[in-house]
């Protein structure tokens, strides 16, 4: 991919991370261009990455062979329409990050014939530690797709998806994910004040026990629930504990939360997605 030009429309969080991801793993700068209606922020990612930033999406991906359409959902559609008439016929590969947007909104905005990929990021990507899901429709070809997976892989893992209704279920599990571990780490802090810790104390020992943790689960063959009887001797602290857990409801709770999001998700994209 060392030669693909690229094209990011939208320097937010997402399309900065994504910049700073393809740099990071070898794209020379003069083969990335991004788009932002923000002076600020076109000034910023030209000084840090040294890249061509334009106020014009349709400047930016004049000569590309990828545009990854990183705004928000909210203005996807006028985004997409404006540059309809700039990659129509060009065989570019459109990679879209945003949230609850289908692959049919997007064709009937970018074309029918447009080869466009799918993707759910999540915010860990601002630190190349993302997760995010893929897919593709029939137009995009082979080799499409393993650009797609490369240009994502520059910020964490990516997964391929057979069913694009898939991605609803995905957003609810790694998309708003990140935000269902801070809450957790939250709690456990509070709790531990409580006990009679320094804040302090609490919050270094909170984030390190969730950093070791997820390494462990990372670098374990094991898997969850193997690792979680690894780890609780039987009536020892840690078996009290999860059991004070279980008894109130805590699988069924997240069970809801990840419905409750996946359901969200539905509803947004009827409402934001609609061709």
């Amino acid at each position: 991919m060392e030669d693909t030009r690229i094209a990011i429309i939208g320097c937010g969080n997402m399309g900065r991370s994504l910049i700073g991801g393809l740099i990071a793993n070898g794209l020379a700068s003069q083969f990335l261009s991004g788009a932002d209606p923000d002076p600020g922020k076109r000034g910023q990612i030209a000084k840090q990455y040294g890249i061509a930033v334009f106020a014009d999406n349709r400047e930016a991906v004049s000569r590309v062979d990828v545009v990854v359409l990183a705004v928000k959902p909210q203005i996807m559609q006028a985004t997409a329409v404006s540059l309809r008439n700039a990659v129509l016929g060009k065989g570019c590969l459109i990679i879209s990050v945003a949230a609850g947007i289908r692959l049919s909104a997007l064709a009937a905005w970018l074309g029918d014939a447009a080869a466009i990929v799918r993707v759910m990021p999540n915010t860990p990507a601002i630190i190349q530690t993302g997760a995010s899901a893929l897919y593709a429709n029939s137009c995009v070809t082979p080799a499409q797709k393993e650009t797609a997976e490369a240009i994502m892989r520059s910020v964490g893992t990516a997964i391929w998806l057979a069913d694009e209704l898939m991605m609803d279920a995905v957003t609810a599990l790694s998309g708003s994910g990140p935000a269902y571990f801070f809450l957790v780490m939250e709690i456990m802090e509070k709790a531990a004040i409580s006990l009679g810790m320094t804040q302090n104390q609490a919050h270094l020992l909170t984030l390190e026990t969730a950093f070791g943790a997820a390494k462990m689960a990372l670098e374990s063959s094991c898997d969850a629930a193997t690792l979680r009887a690894q780890v609780t001797s039987p009536g020892g602290t840690t078996e009290r504990a999860l059991n004070v857990l279980l008894e109130g409801g805590i699988e069924s709770l997240f069970r809801a939360a990840l419905e409750a999001a996946r359901d969200r998700s539905v509803e947004l994209a009827e409402t934001l997605g609609k061709p």
